[in-house]
């Protein structure tokens, strides 16, 4: 089995608890026998998979597979594009450079429902949203990324893995996937 949740802000992706006020996926009804296949951190939000299947993990996660995941990202400040063309080469976080990806400026803004708590605005500072389509997943990586290239994220949103999106799921929902979803799920980079 293999599920979609659209994961809210502050909810932990994991079923117990880390002492902190976050909430945990035990809180949504998911079946017996699921966990995550990768992770979204408590102030990340959006696409999540579940499974029963422990080899998803390994097919879907692993970097030597180049499996996609696409982000949104609502940074502080305009990137120019040298600050694209650095995150898409790769930048050095904690000592290690990322693998190349692909970065670009989404014009116009996603369309995305309020975050709650929603996020600090500054008049005098802009922001910008880009999207960054990453083959790897290390801790905190596009937060870690953006940093690197002087643009603070704001807001960070999964918005696919493979050739899959959910954007009908609302925050907080979640479904089985079909066969012909998972087959998107699990396609091959193009």
């Amino acid at each position: 089995m293999l599920i979609a949740f659209n994961k809210p802000y502050g909810v932990l992706s994991q079923f117990s608890g880390d002492g902190s006020a976050n909430r945990t996926l035990a809180e949504f009804g998911f079946p017996p026998r699921i966990y995550p296949i990768g992770r979204l951190d408590a102030d990340s939000e959006g696409l999540l998979l579940l499974s029963d299947e422990p080899a998803l993990n390994t097919l879907l996660l692993h970097p030597r597979r180049a499996h996609r995941r696409v982000y949104w990202v609502q940074v502080e400040g305009i990137p120019g594009a040298e600050d694209l063309r650095q995150l898409s080469r790769g930048v050095v976080i904690q000592g290690k450079k990322t693998l190349p990806c692909r970065a670009s400026l989404l014009e116009p803004p996603p369309d995305l429902p309020p975050r709650q708590p929603p996020i600090r605005f500054r008049k005098t500072v802009p922001d910008a949203w880009i999207a960054l389509e990453l083959v790897e997943g290390k801790n905190r990586q596009v937060r870690r990324m953006t940093a690197a290239v002087g643009l603070p994220t704001l807001r960070l949103f999964r918005v696919r893995i493979g050739n899959f999106e959910a954007r009908d799921l609302p925050p907080g929902k979640w479904r089985v996937l079909e066969a012909a979803e998972r087959t998107r799920v699990l396609a091959a980079p193009a």
